[in-house]
């Protein structure tokens, strides 16, 4: 058994709209192993994407422990939130977050200026993870000069750029045609299968849970 790089324990979150309390997750624990890949799936306010930025350091929970790992992300002050985040967590997002006015290439980079990298260090790094995504011709094209599924794939490059411990995907694939939809969903894959990366991804699509290891569902609050 793989040891486990993400434990939710007993954790519960609410938010609080005008004088109404929302309770999104209620006593929820999960436990991912190191090259684990994770599907979450449930209706929409399910607390799917709730769960996600816990695992990241994005939110913290009102009760409960989130341990990735080895660290006890929920303890964190800011600083060293982002320090963390910077070294464990890549994002992938459904509407790919790329800067309209950097090129690939710098879009890619940008995580690393966190860093303490030398550009040369920089430039290998960026260089490996678009050639991994498939994108080594495109470095000085503009978000406005690719396809969605090529926009994705900076996307992805972006978050492994860091090699980072746990890649978390919030739907991947939802703003994505068929064929566009299946790349990304084999390169997750590759990245899970070949690199050993933890992936914890949140899908609409049957189709993309299908990609997982392991689905769960998530409905009014609890884990099932």
């Amino acid at each position: 058994m793989a040891a486990s790089v993400v434990e939710v324990q007993n954790v519960s979150k609410q938010y609080h709209r005008d004088k109404v309390e929302i309770h999104v997750l209620s006593n929820l624990s999960l436990s991912i192993p190191e090259g684990g890949f994770v599907a979450l799936m449930g209706p929409s306010g399910s607390g799917k994407t709730t769960l996600l930025n816990l695992i990241a350091g994005i939110d913290r929970p009102d009760s409960g422990q989130v341990i990735v790992a080895g660290t006890a992300v929920h303890s964190l002050g800011e600083s060293q939130l982002a320090k963390w985040r910077t070294r464990h967590i890549g994002f992938i997002f459904q509407f790919y977050n790329l800067l309209p006015v950097l090129t690939a290439y710098g879009n890619v980079e940008l995580p690393l200026l966190l860093t303490k990298l030398s550009s040369k260090e920089r430039r290998e790094h960026v260089e490996t993870a678009l050639n991994l995504v498939g994108l080594g011709d495109r470095m000085k094209h503009y978000p406005r000069q690719l396809s969605g599924g090529q926009e994705q794939r900076v996307a992805i490059a972006r978050a492994i750029v860091t090699d980072p411990t746990v890649i978390v995907a919030d739907e991947p694939t939802g703003d994505l045609d068929k064929q566009s939809a299946t790349e990304i969903l084999d390169l997750l894959g590759r990245l899970n299968t070949e690199f050993g990366k933890t992936i914890v991804m949140v899908t609409h699509d049957p189709r993309a849970a299908e990609r997982a290891k392991v689905v769960r569902h998530l409905d009014k609050g609890e884990l099932n």
